[in-house]
């Protein structure tokens, strides 16, 4: 059993910030990728960060220059420091990853969700 688990979420004012993390933890081999995923109401699901195996990153455009992706592999854990947050950053916030179990499988877990609100 893998799990993903998110915190760090909460209600900010409009050029404050926020640091989400997502630990995971269980039978895991190795971590070959690991992302942030932002959900609005009424609107889909949106690749806001990754972290891919090999140090590459990516950013949506809309984030570029005010949020950063960061990994502690000791800790088997990401994190995503917001800066400068906009009422449009407001979703709830989804931790991904592709992980390779002990059992040698390969698949995708997804975190819980943690809510950012930012009020202006």
């Amino acid at each position: 059993q893998v799990q993903l688990v998110e915190s760090g979420g909460g209600l900010v004012q409009a050029g404050g910030s926020l640091r989400l993390s997502c630990a995971a933890s269980g039978s895991i081999f190795s971590i070959n990728a690991m992302r942030w995923f932002r959900q609005a109401p009424g609107k889909q699901r949106e690749l806001v960060a990754a972290m891919i195996s090999g140090g590459r990153i990516n950013y949506r455009d809309s984030v570029k220059g005010r949020f950063t992706i960061s990994r502690d592999n000791a800790k088997n854990t990401v994190y995503l420091q917001m800066n400068s947050l906009k009422p449009e950053d407001t979703a709830v916030y989804y931790c991904n990853a592709d992980i390779e179990t002990l059992g040698n499988m390969n698949r995708g877990y997804w975190g819980q969700g943690t809510q950012v609100t930012v009020s202006s």
